[in-house]
């Protein structure tokens, strides 16, 4: 069994509200890619044409990367185009193929749920100190990581329900 028939088993309700989650939060990351163009653009002519570098292009172009990188690698894990050992799992036996399948996404949920905790203990942890030369908290950059990570525990749990539904693969004797 291949990724593909895992993703392409019958959708749900749920299925339609993580895509549209999925959807939602891609458009969130290009968004931020596309202020990330507009920010380092701005700061270029400031600097080199006005010969008045704004102080607040930095903080904002981290804010935008974090989001862009946090929501576009949770929108990854959604639709299976994350890092991973496919090619391992495809060469297994069935049944090895179905473990590995199902131990894949609980990494990910691991992993997720790490980064939203840390991710949330940071953000929390410097709220109240403002950054130089931008009116945010200190910490706002690691607000899109705690989101992400959020969303890709939610994705991966997702992901493992596919995966255990998905139907055994028998050879012709009906051995795994």
């Amino acid at each position: 069994m291949s990724e593909d028939t895992i993703a392409t088993s019958p959708a749900g309700p749920l299925q339609h509200v993580l895509d549209r989650v999925s959807d939602l939060t891609i458009g969130a990351a290009a968004t931020a890619l596309l202020g990330l163009v507009v920010v380092q653009g701005w700061q270029v002519f400031a600097r080199y044409v006005i010969n008045n570098s704004p102080s607040w292009t930095e903080p904002v172009t981290v804010l935008l990367l974090s989001t862009a990188m946090s929501l576009g690698a949770a929108s990854g894990v959604h639709t299976n185009r994350h890092f991973g050992f496919f090619l391992l799992a495809d060469s297994l036996r069935p049944a090895l193929q179905r473990l590995v399948r199902a131990v894949s996404p609980l990494v990910i949920m691991l992993i997720g749920a790490v980064i939203a905790y840390w991710a949330g203990v940071l953000l929390l942890d410097g709220l109240d100190v403002r950054i130089a030369g931008a009116p945010m908290p200190q910490s706002i950059a690691y607000l899109p990581l705690a989101v992400g990570g959020g969303l890709m525990v939610l994705f991966a749990f997702n992901r493992l329900l596919l995966a255990l539904r998905a139907p055994s693969l028998f050879d012709a004797a009906g051995v795994r």
